[in-house]
């Protein structure tokens, strides 16, 4: 069965014109049960996550300050966030999305979380929209309860995975592959195993080829058995933060092409939704809910 980490605290309220569309939190699981391609029966909601799986990849002083609001003013800018208690509670639950998910998918082979995806967020800091790492989270979970031997993590939000990267730098168990904008957020790129930069207005022809010719070969070479992928939609050209040149078709070939090699070759794999801006709701809605879709059908 395909097992979908949701809670009512994902859509936790921001003040008035924030631009992160928490909206889609709710609207995207809507849509699917109302369409058929999931039941209530697919949803479960993640509890806490213990602080010790929190600690295994956060420095602690950073998640104490975190959790005591006692970020600075310039520390809390770089996250985008407005901090409050509501919204740490919320990243702390979503952390237990992803390690909950990631185990349903080495039992189904396939798990996802409506959220999380929280790249930019390094051991001691976070920033862009991610106040902790649930992608480290759940790959250190994995690893350190002997789960998995070797994690692939598959980037494709078109924003570099700076803190992923970060965290697993000089780790031989988690390969981190990003895909994203060249020019765009961060402007400082941090080194992942394997980055590959896009220029502006990539388009799906483009994309779709480098990634054909990129994907298949990772897999061969370093053999994981376990894949958590970052399935970003902010690589849309309609996307206000993204700079590519996508369309909802081709980001769901993109979709297509992971989900299809991680179950060919038999890797359990964790997908997390991470970005999407685009102007209308109903765009970042309909490329979130194609990646649940080809995972109900492709694995069940």
């Amino acid at each position: 069965m395909l097992k979908i980490a949701w809670s009512p605290i994902y859509c936790h309220p921001l003040p008035e014109g924030h631009r992160f569309p928490m909206e889609k939190y709710n609207l995207l699981p809507e849509q699917l049960l109302y369409e058929g391609t999931i039941k209530e029966s697919n949803f479960f909601s993640p509890s806490f996550l213990q602080e010790k799986w929190i600690l295994n990849t956060h420095q602690q002083s950073y998640f104490e300050r975190l959790k005591s609001l006692n970020l600075n003013k310039s520390e809390i800018r770089k996250t985008g966030f407005p901090l409050s208690q509501e919204l740490v509670q919320r990243e702390i639950q979503i952390m237990q999305g992803s390690v909950q998910a990631s185990v349903f998918a080495l039992e189904f082979g396939i798990g996802m979380n409506i959220a999380g995806g929280t790249h930019h967020a390094f051991s001691d800091r976070g920033e862009g929209f991610c106040l902790l790492n649930d992608i480290a989270i759940a790959s250190n979970f994995l690893l350190n309860n002997n789960l998995v031997k070797k994690i692939l993590v598959v980037d494709l939000d078109v924003h570099q995975g700076n803190g992923t990267a970060s965290i697993f730098d000089g780790n031989s168990s988690v390969f981190t592959f990003s895909m994203h904008g060249a020019s765009n957020y961060p402007l400082h790129k941090e080194s992942s195993d394997l980055d590959i930069g896009l220029p502006d207005q990539t388009d799906d022809v483009h994309y779709l080829k480098i990634l054909k010719e990129t994907l298949p070969g990772l897999i061969d070479s370093f053999e994981p058995d376990f894949i958590i992928y970052q399935s970003g939609v902010d690589v849309l050209g309609s996307d206000k933060l993204g700079r590519l040149a996508m369309s909802i078709s081709g980001c769901k070939e993109r979709d297509k092409m992971v989900l299809e090699l991680a179950k060919i070759n038999a890797i359990p794999i964790m997908c997390c939704m991470g970005g999407g801006y685009s102007e209308k709701l109903s765009h970042i809605i309909e490329a979130h809910a194609n990646t649940f879709r080809l995972a109900q059908d492709l694995y069940f």
